[in-house]
């Protein structure tokens, strides 16, 4: 009977905590609005390095995030960073990712574009970090991840970085078509959307820092 309810208590918590931090990761991750991005920068490639460069993308963009999921508390126990901090923080840097998104602006540098224009391979910078895993997907994986005490949501944390990184590969894979089929004033739109989702997310976040604070 024990083991039979430990089982449960696992398929239970492993879905939940999967599809939670999927939900959470993907309007920041974002990978749509990183099409548009990914096929100006590989333009003049052939399919097969497009296709390579996208799974190597994904690759990263897996470990960078499952890195920051196991060792992110305790980088925060060795510079002395409570919760509360890491979500008020958190919040921040996502609400400006957001309202970059809102107002059109660029996710990367100039300078990182230029340099990227010489690099053979893009996949590790610009285009995983910090295009798709950049500051505001570490938060949030490290805010996500200190709530979490069991080894069935760790797995299913991991899962739900899997399906983040799989979809970044698969948009980016397919992407070019539905791109030029909506056009610039579509992806535009729906990046804004996406934009004010964030928004919302990093508004939760610094409020539950602050909650945490009075609590």
């Amino acid at each position: 009977m024990a083991s039979a309810h430990a089982l449960g208590h696992f398929l239970r918590t492993l879905p939940a905590s999967g599809a939670a931090t999927f939900l959470a990761l993907f309007p920041i991750v974002d990978p749509f609005g990183g099409i548009p991005v990914f096929f100006t920068m590989t333009s003049s490639w052939t399919a097969r390095d497009r296709a390579r460069t996208a799974f190597k993308t994904g690759m990263w963009v897996f470990l960078i995030l499952v890195t920051f999921l196991f060792f992110g508390r305790f980088v925060l126990h060795f510079f002395g960073i409570s919760l509360p901090v890491l979500k008020i923080a958190g919040g921040l840097i996502v609400a400006n990712t957001a309202w970059g998104m809102v107002t059109s602006h660029a996710r990367i540098t100039p300078e990182e574009t230029h340099e990227a224009a010489d690099k053979e391979d893009i996949s590790l910078t610009p285009l995983a970090m910090p295009l798709m895993s950049g500051p505001g997907a570490i938060g949030v994986v490290m805010a996500l991840a200190a709530h979490v005490d069991t080894a069935a949501a760790y797995i299913g944390m991991v899962v739900g970085v899997a399906g983040i990184a799989l979809s970044v590969v698969l948009f980016f894979w397919l992407g070019g078509p539905l791109v030029r089929r909506l056009g610039p004033s579509a992806v535009g739109a729906i990046n804004k959307i996406f934009g004010f989702l964030i928004l919302a997310i990093a508004v939760q976040l610094v409020w539950d820092g602050v909650a945490d604070f009075n609590s």
